[in-house]
């Protein structure tokens, strides 16, 4: 069950509007960052299923006709600290905006001094992702808005409003239902658990990009050391012993004097 509350819809989801609060050199760096790899494909910790392998006659799922994204991309040598203006129109409508930054209120609650996705505007890098003109981010972008309209469409199937109109026992009905995609995920969920898993993995990797999820993971890198580098702590020799030995390559340990 997923436990976690959403913070971005305060007491009336149905007047919620969420205000975009990056700049495009901003998004555009963190879409950099997630393009190239260093996070996006490892968050959530398994192989994403495919969501079109599922049968379409199980359940519902929106048969979107999107238009063409064509405009231009940056190339193969993008400068990310000067990027263009407007290398390519953002997509996303304003509905699609605040129930992105709703969904991802669930998934990142402000936690404390920590904040929430939507704080950090994480929508606005969704937005910068599915309307990037690239293969990959244009299969993302398929992927992602079908489940934003499955799980509206979902939400008037079984409270006749809109998801973010929904109060939070609603909301999280829907996606303790579609969480996760495993053996015990009742066929009609499969597809849209997929879809899901993909836009969750987006949302953590965009959230922790950002120095507020940095500091949350309590990554310490950039720092300057003060006086002579310290070396490795006897905890972390240990642990490469512990690697060595498993991996039978304990012969070609370095000697050291600790």
């Amino acid at each position: 069950m997923v436990q976690n509350k959403s913070q971005a819809t305060g007491d009336n989801g149905s007047q919620y509007q969420y205000q975009a609060g990056m700049t495009r050199r901003q998004s555009l760096k963190c879409m950099g960052i997630l393009a190239a790899g260093a996070m996006l494909p490892l968050v959530g910790g398994c192989v994403a299923v495919d969501e079109h392998a599922v049968k379409a006659d199980v359940g519902h799922w929106p048969n979107l006709d999107l238009p063409v994204i064509d405009a231009r991309g940056y190339g193969k040598d993008p400068n990310l600290i000067l990027p263009p203006e407007s290398p390519w129109p953002l997509t996303l409508t304003a509905e699609q905006l605040n129930l992105v930054a709703v969904l991802s209120d669930i998934l990142v609650p402000r936690d404390g001094a920590i904040p929430s996705a939507s704080e950090v505007k994480v929508p606005d890098v969704v937005d910068e992702w599915v309307s990037a003109p690239y293969a990959r981010q244009q299969r993302d972008r398929l992927t992602i808005l079908s489940a934003l309209v499955w799980i509206d469409d979902e939400a008037q199937i079984r409270f006749n409003q809109a998801f973010v109109a929904l109060n939070e026992s609603q909301r999280l009905a829907i996606i303790d239902d579609i969480a996760y995609e495993n053996e015990q995920t009742p066929q009609q969920f499969k597809r849209i658990a997929a879809a899901f898993g993909r836009f969750r993995r987006l949302v953590l990797a965009a959230f922790y990009s950002t120095p507020q999820g940095i500091k949350d993971i309590g990554y310490v890198g950039n720092v300057p050391i003060a006086g002579d580098y310290p070396g490795p702590t006897p905890q972390a020799y240990a642990h490469l012993d512990r690697v060595l030995a498993d991996l039978g390559l304990t012969e070609y340990a370095y000697q050291r004097d600790i």
